[in-house]
């Protein structure tokens, strides 16, 4: 009883959170998506008017599944970061965020609510700004792995600002869709 443990034994509880937190939080993400109808699949969105800046569809999927690998590792370094300061906080930040972000695709997919996915979002943005900050301060490394997440909200949001801009009429484009909609 009260020994230190040991570098590996640091390490495999490491590995023992990744295997789990890692896959939960890009299998978390992607469910969110693929039951909100996201992307080019949802007849709504498809119809409706977007900026000449929209990736192809196909960008989507790829970009989110490696944002949801980074801060999966992300989360994993701070999991693992036992004893370290502001852990506790650092993870309630992280775990905001991503609720937040897992909320923005039925409210803009599945609600067709643009102005107030647009809200979100900002939200999201400043929560996962906080996650950044407050990994960085126990393993920078986690920190950097969360930029990549922060460029793409930047991204995300000036899109959803746009998409709301150029349709102001998306609730009338709802009928296109023939799927249950959600109503927040």
């Amino acid at each position: 009883m009260g020994e230190i443990a040991s570098r590996g034994q640091i390490r495999m509880a490491g590995l023992r959170w990744g295997i789990v937190l890692v896959p939960l939080v890009l299998l978390l993400g992607l469910a969110s998506g693929r039951l909100s109808g996201s992307g080019y699949g949802n007849d709504w969105f498809a119809a409706l008017a977007k900026p000449g800046f929209t990736p192809p569809g196909w960008m989507f999927g790829v970009a989110w599944s490696l944002l949801y690998l980074m801060m999966g590792v992300a989360l994993v370094m701070i999991v693992a970061a036992r004893g370290a300061q502001g852990r506790g906080r650092a993870i309630g930040l992280f775990a905001v965020q991503l609720a937040l972000n897992l909320a923005w695709s039925p409210l803009f997919f599945a609600a067709h609510r643009i102005w107030p996915a647009f809200g979100l979002i900002l939200l999201i943005l400043l929560f996962a700004a906080l996650t950044a900050r407050a990994f960085w301060a126990i393993r920078p490394a986690a920190g950097l792995l969360m930029l990549p997440y922060l460029a793409w909200l930047c991204f995300a949001a000036a899109l959803n600002f746009e998409i709301g801009r150029m349709n102001p009429a998306a609730a009338e484009v709802a009928q296109f869709d023939h799927r249950p909609h959600l109503h927040v």
